[in-house]
């Protein structure tokens, strides 16, 4: 989303990591600079939207879309986790562009993620657009024994899902890797499909980048963002 529109928080640091089904949302950003009025032709507008996405999203995982022009035009997508059903993903839309208009009740632009999936709109065009501003860190308050060394094979594992995903059409991919004994290390990595293959793999790598500030010697960990995010955890969180 348009970094000129957007401003990031502080950082999520009391967040814990969490496996939470049609919960609270994991977090959100309001847009700073632009409101709409009650009633206003952008509200009809951002209304059409969100019914038009909480519509067209279940069956594939992912839509976009605009309503209206000029000023009063509104630009929007949701993404549901790859591994969510049509019922859970539609359940989670539904949620999202609900819960997104309560805490954002007048602002122009605005993105919100649940565990299983994303919602976000603005009043400019941002599809296509590397989002990395809107974005927050969560991760599991235990510590590994071997921080150099597990780091390395989250990254190695999270780099090679990473080609994985922006490899094929739907821009996500898991995976798992043996970390000796009956421990194994578990991984997601999902793009929004605005992007192209060559944005998608910018995304995650710039997202990777920051696991020294995440998620460093940590069981579990995420860098959530506008346009993709990563997870990863020492037990399965993927529905199969």
């Amino acid at each position: 989303m348009s970094s000129a529109r957007f401003v990031l928080l502080p950082l999520c640091s009391a967040l814990l990591l969490r496996a939470a089904l049609g919960a609270d949302p994991l977090f959100h950003f309001c847009s700073t600079t632009e409101n709409f009025t009650t009633n206003s032709l952008y509200q009809s507008n951002l209304d059409k939207l969100t019914s038009f996405l909480y519509t067209k999203t279940p069956s594939s995982g992912f839509s976009l879309g605009s309503v209206g022009q000029y000023q009063d035009q509104v630009y929007g997508l949701a993404l549901c986790r790859g591994d969510a059903s049509p019922s859970v993903c539609k359940a989670c839309v539904a949620d999202a562009g609900t819960e997104i208009h309560h805490l954002c009740p007048r602002n122009k632009g605005a993105v919100i993620w649940y565990d299983n999936c994303m919602f976000k709109y603005l009043d400019s065009d941002f599809f296509g657009q590397i989002d990395n501003v809107n974005k927050f860190y969560m991760w599991n308050l235990n510590d590994v024994s071997d921080p150099v060394a597990f780091n390395g094979k989250v990254r190695g594992m999270l780099n090679r899902l990473t080609k994985a995903a922006y490899s094929v059409p739907r821009l996500y991919a898991t995976g798992e890797k043996g970390l000796g004994g009956k421990t194994k290390l578990y991984g997601l990595v999902q793009c929004t499909r605005d992007l192209s293959p060559a944005e998608c793999k910018q995304c995650l790598e710039g997202a990777i980048g920051e696991l020294p500030s995440c998620c460093d010697g940590k069981e579990g960990g995420r860098v959530v963002g506008g346009s993709c995010n990563f997870r990863y955890e020492i037990y399965p969180f993927v529905n199969v």
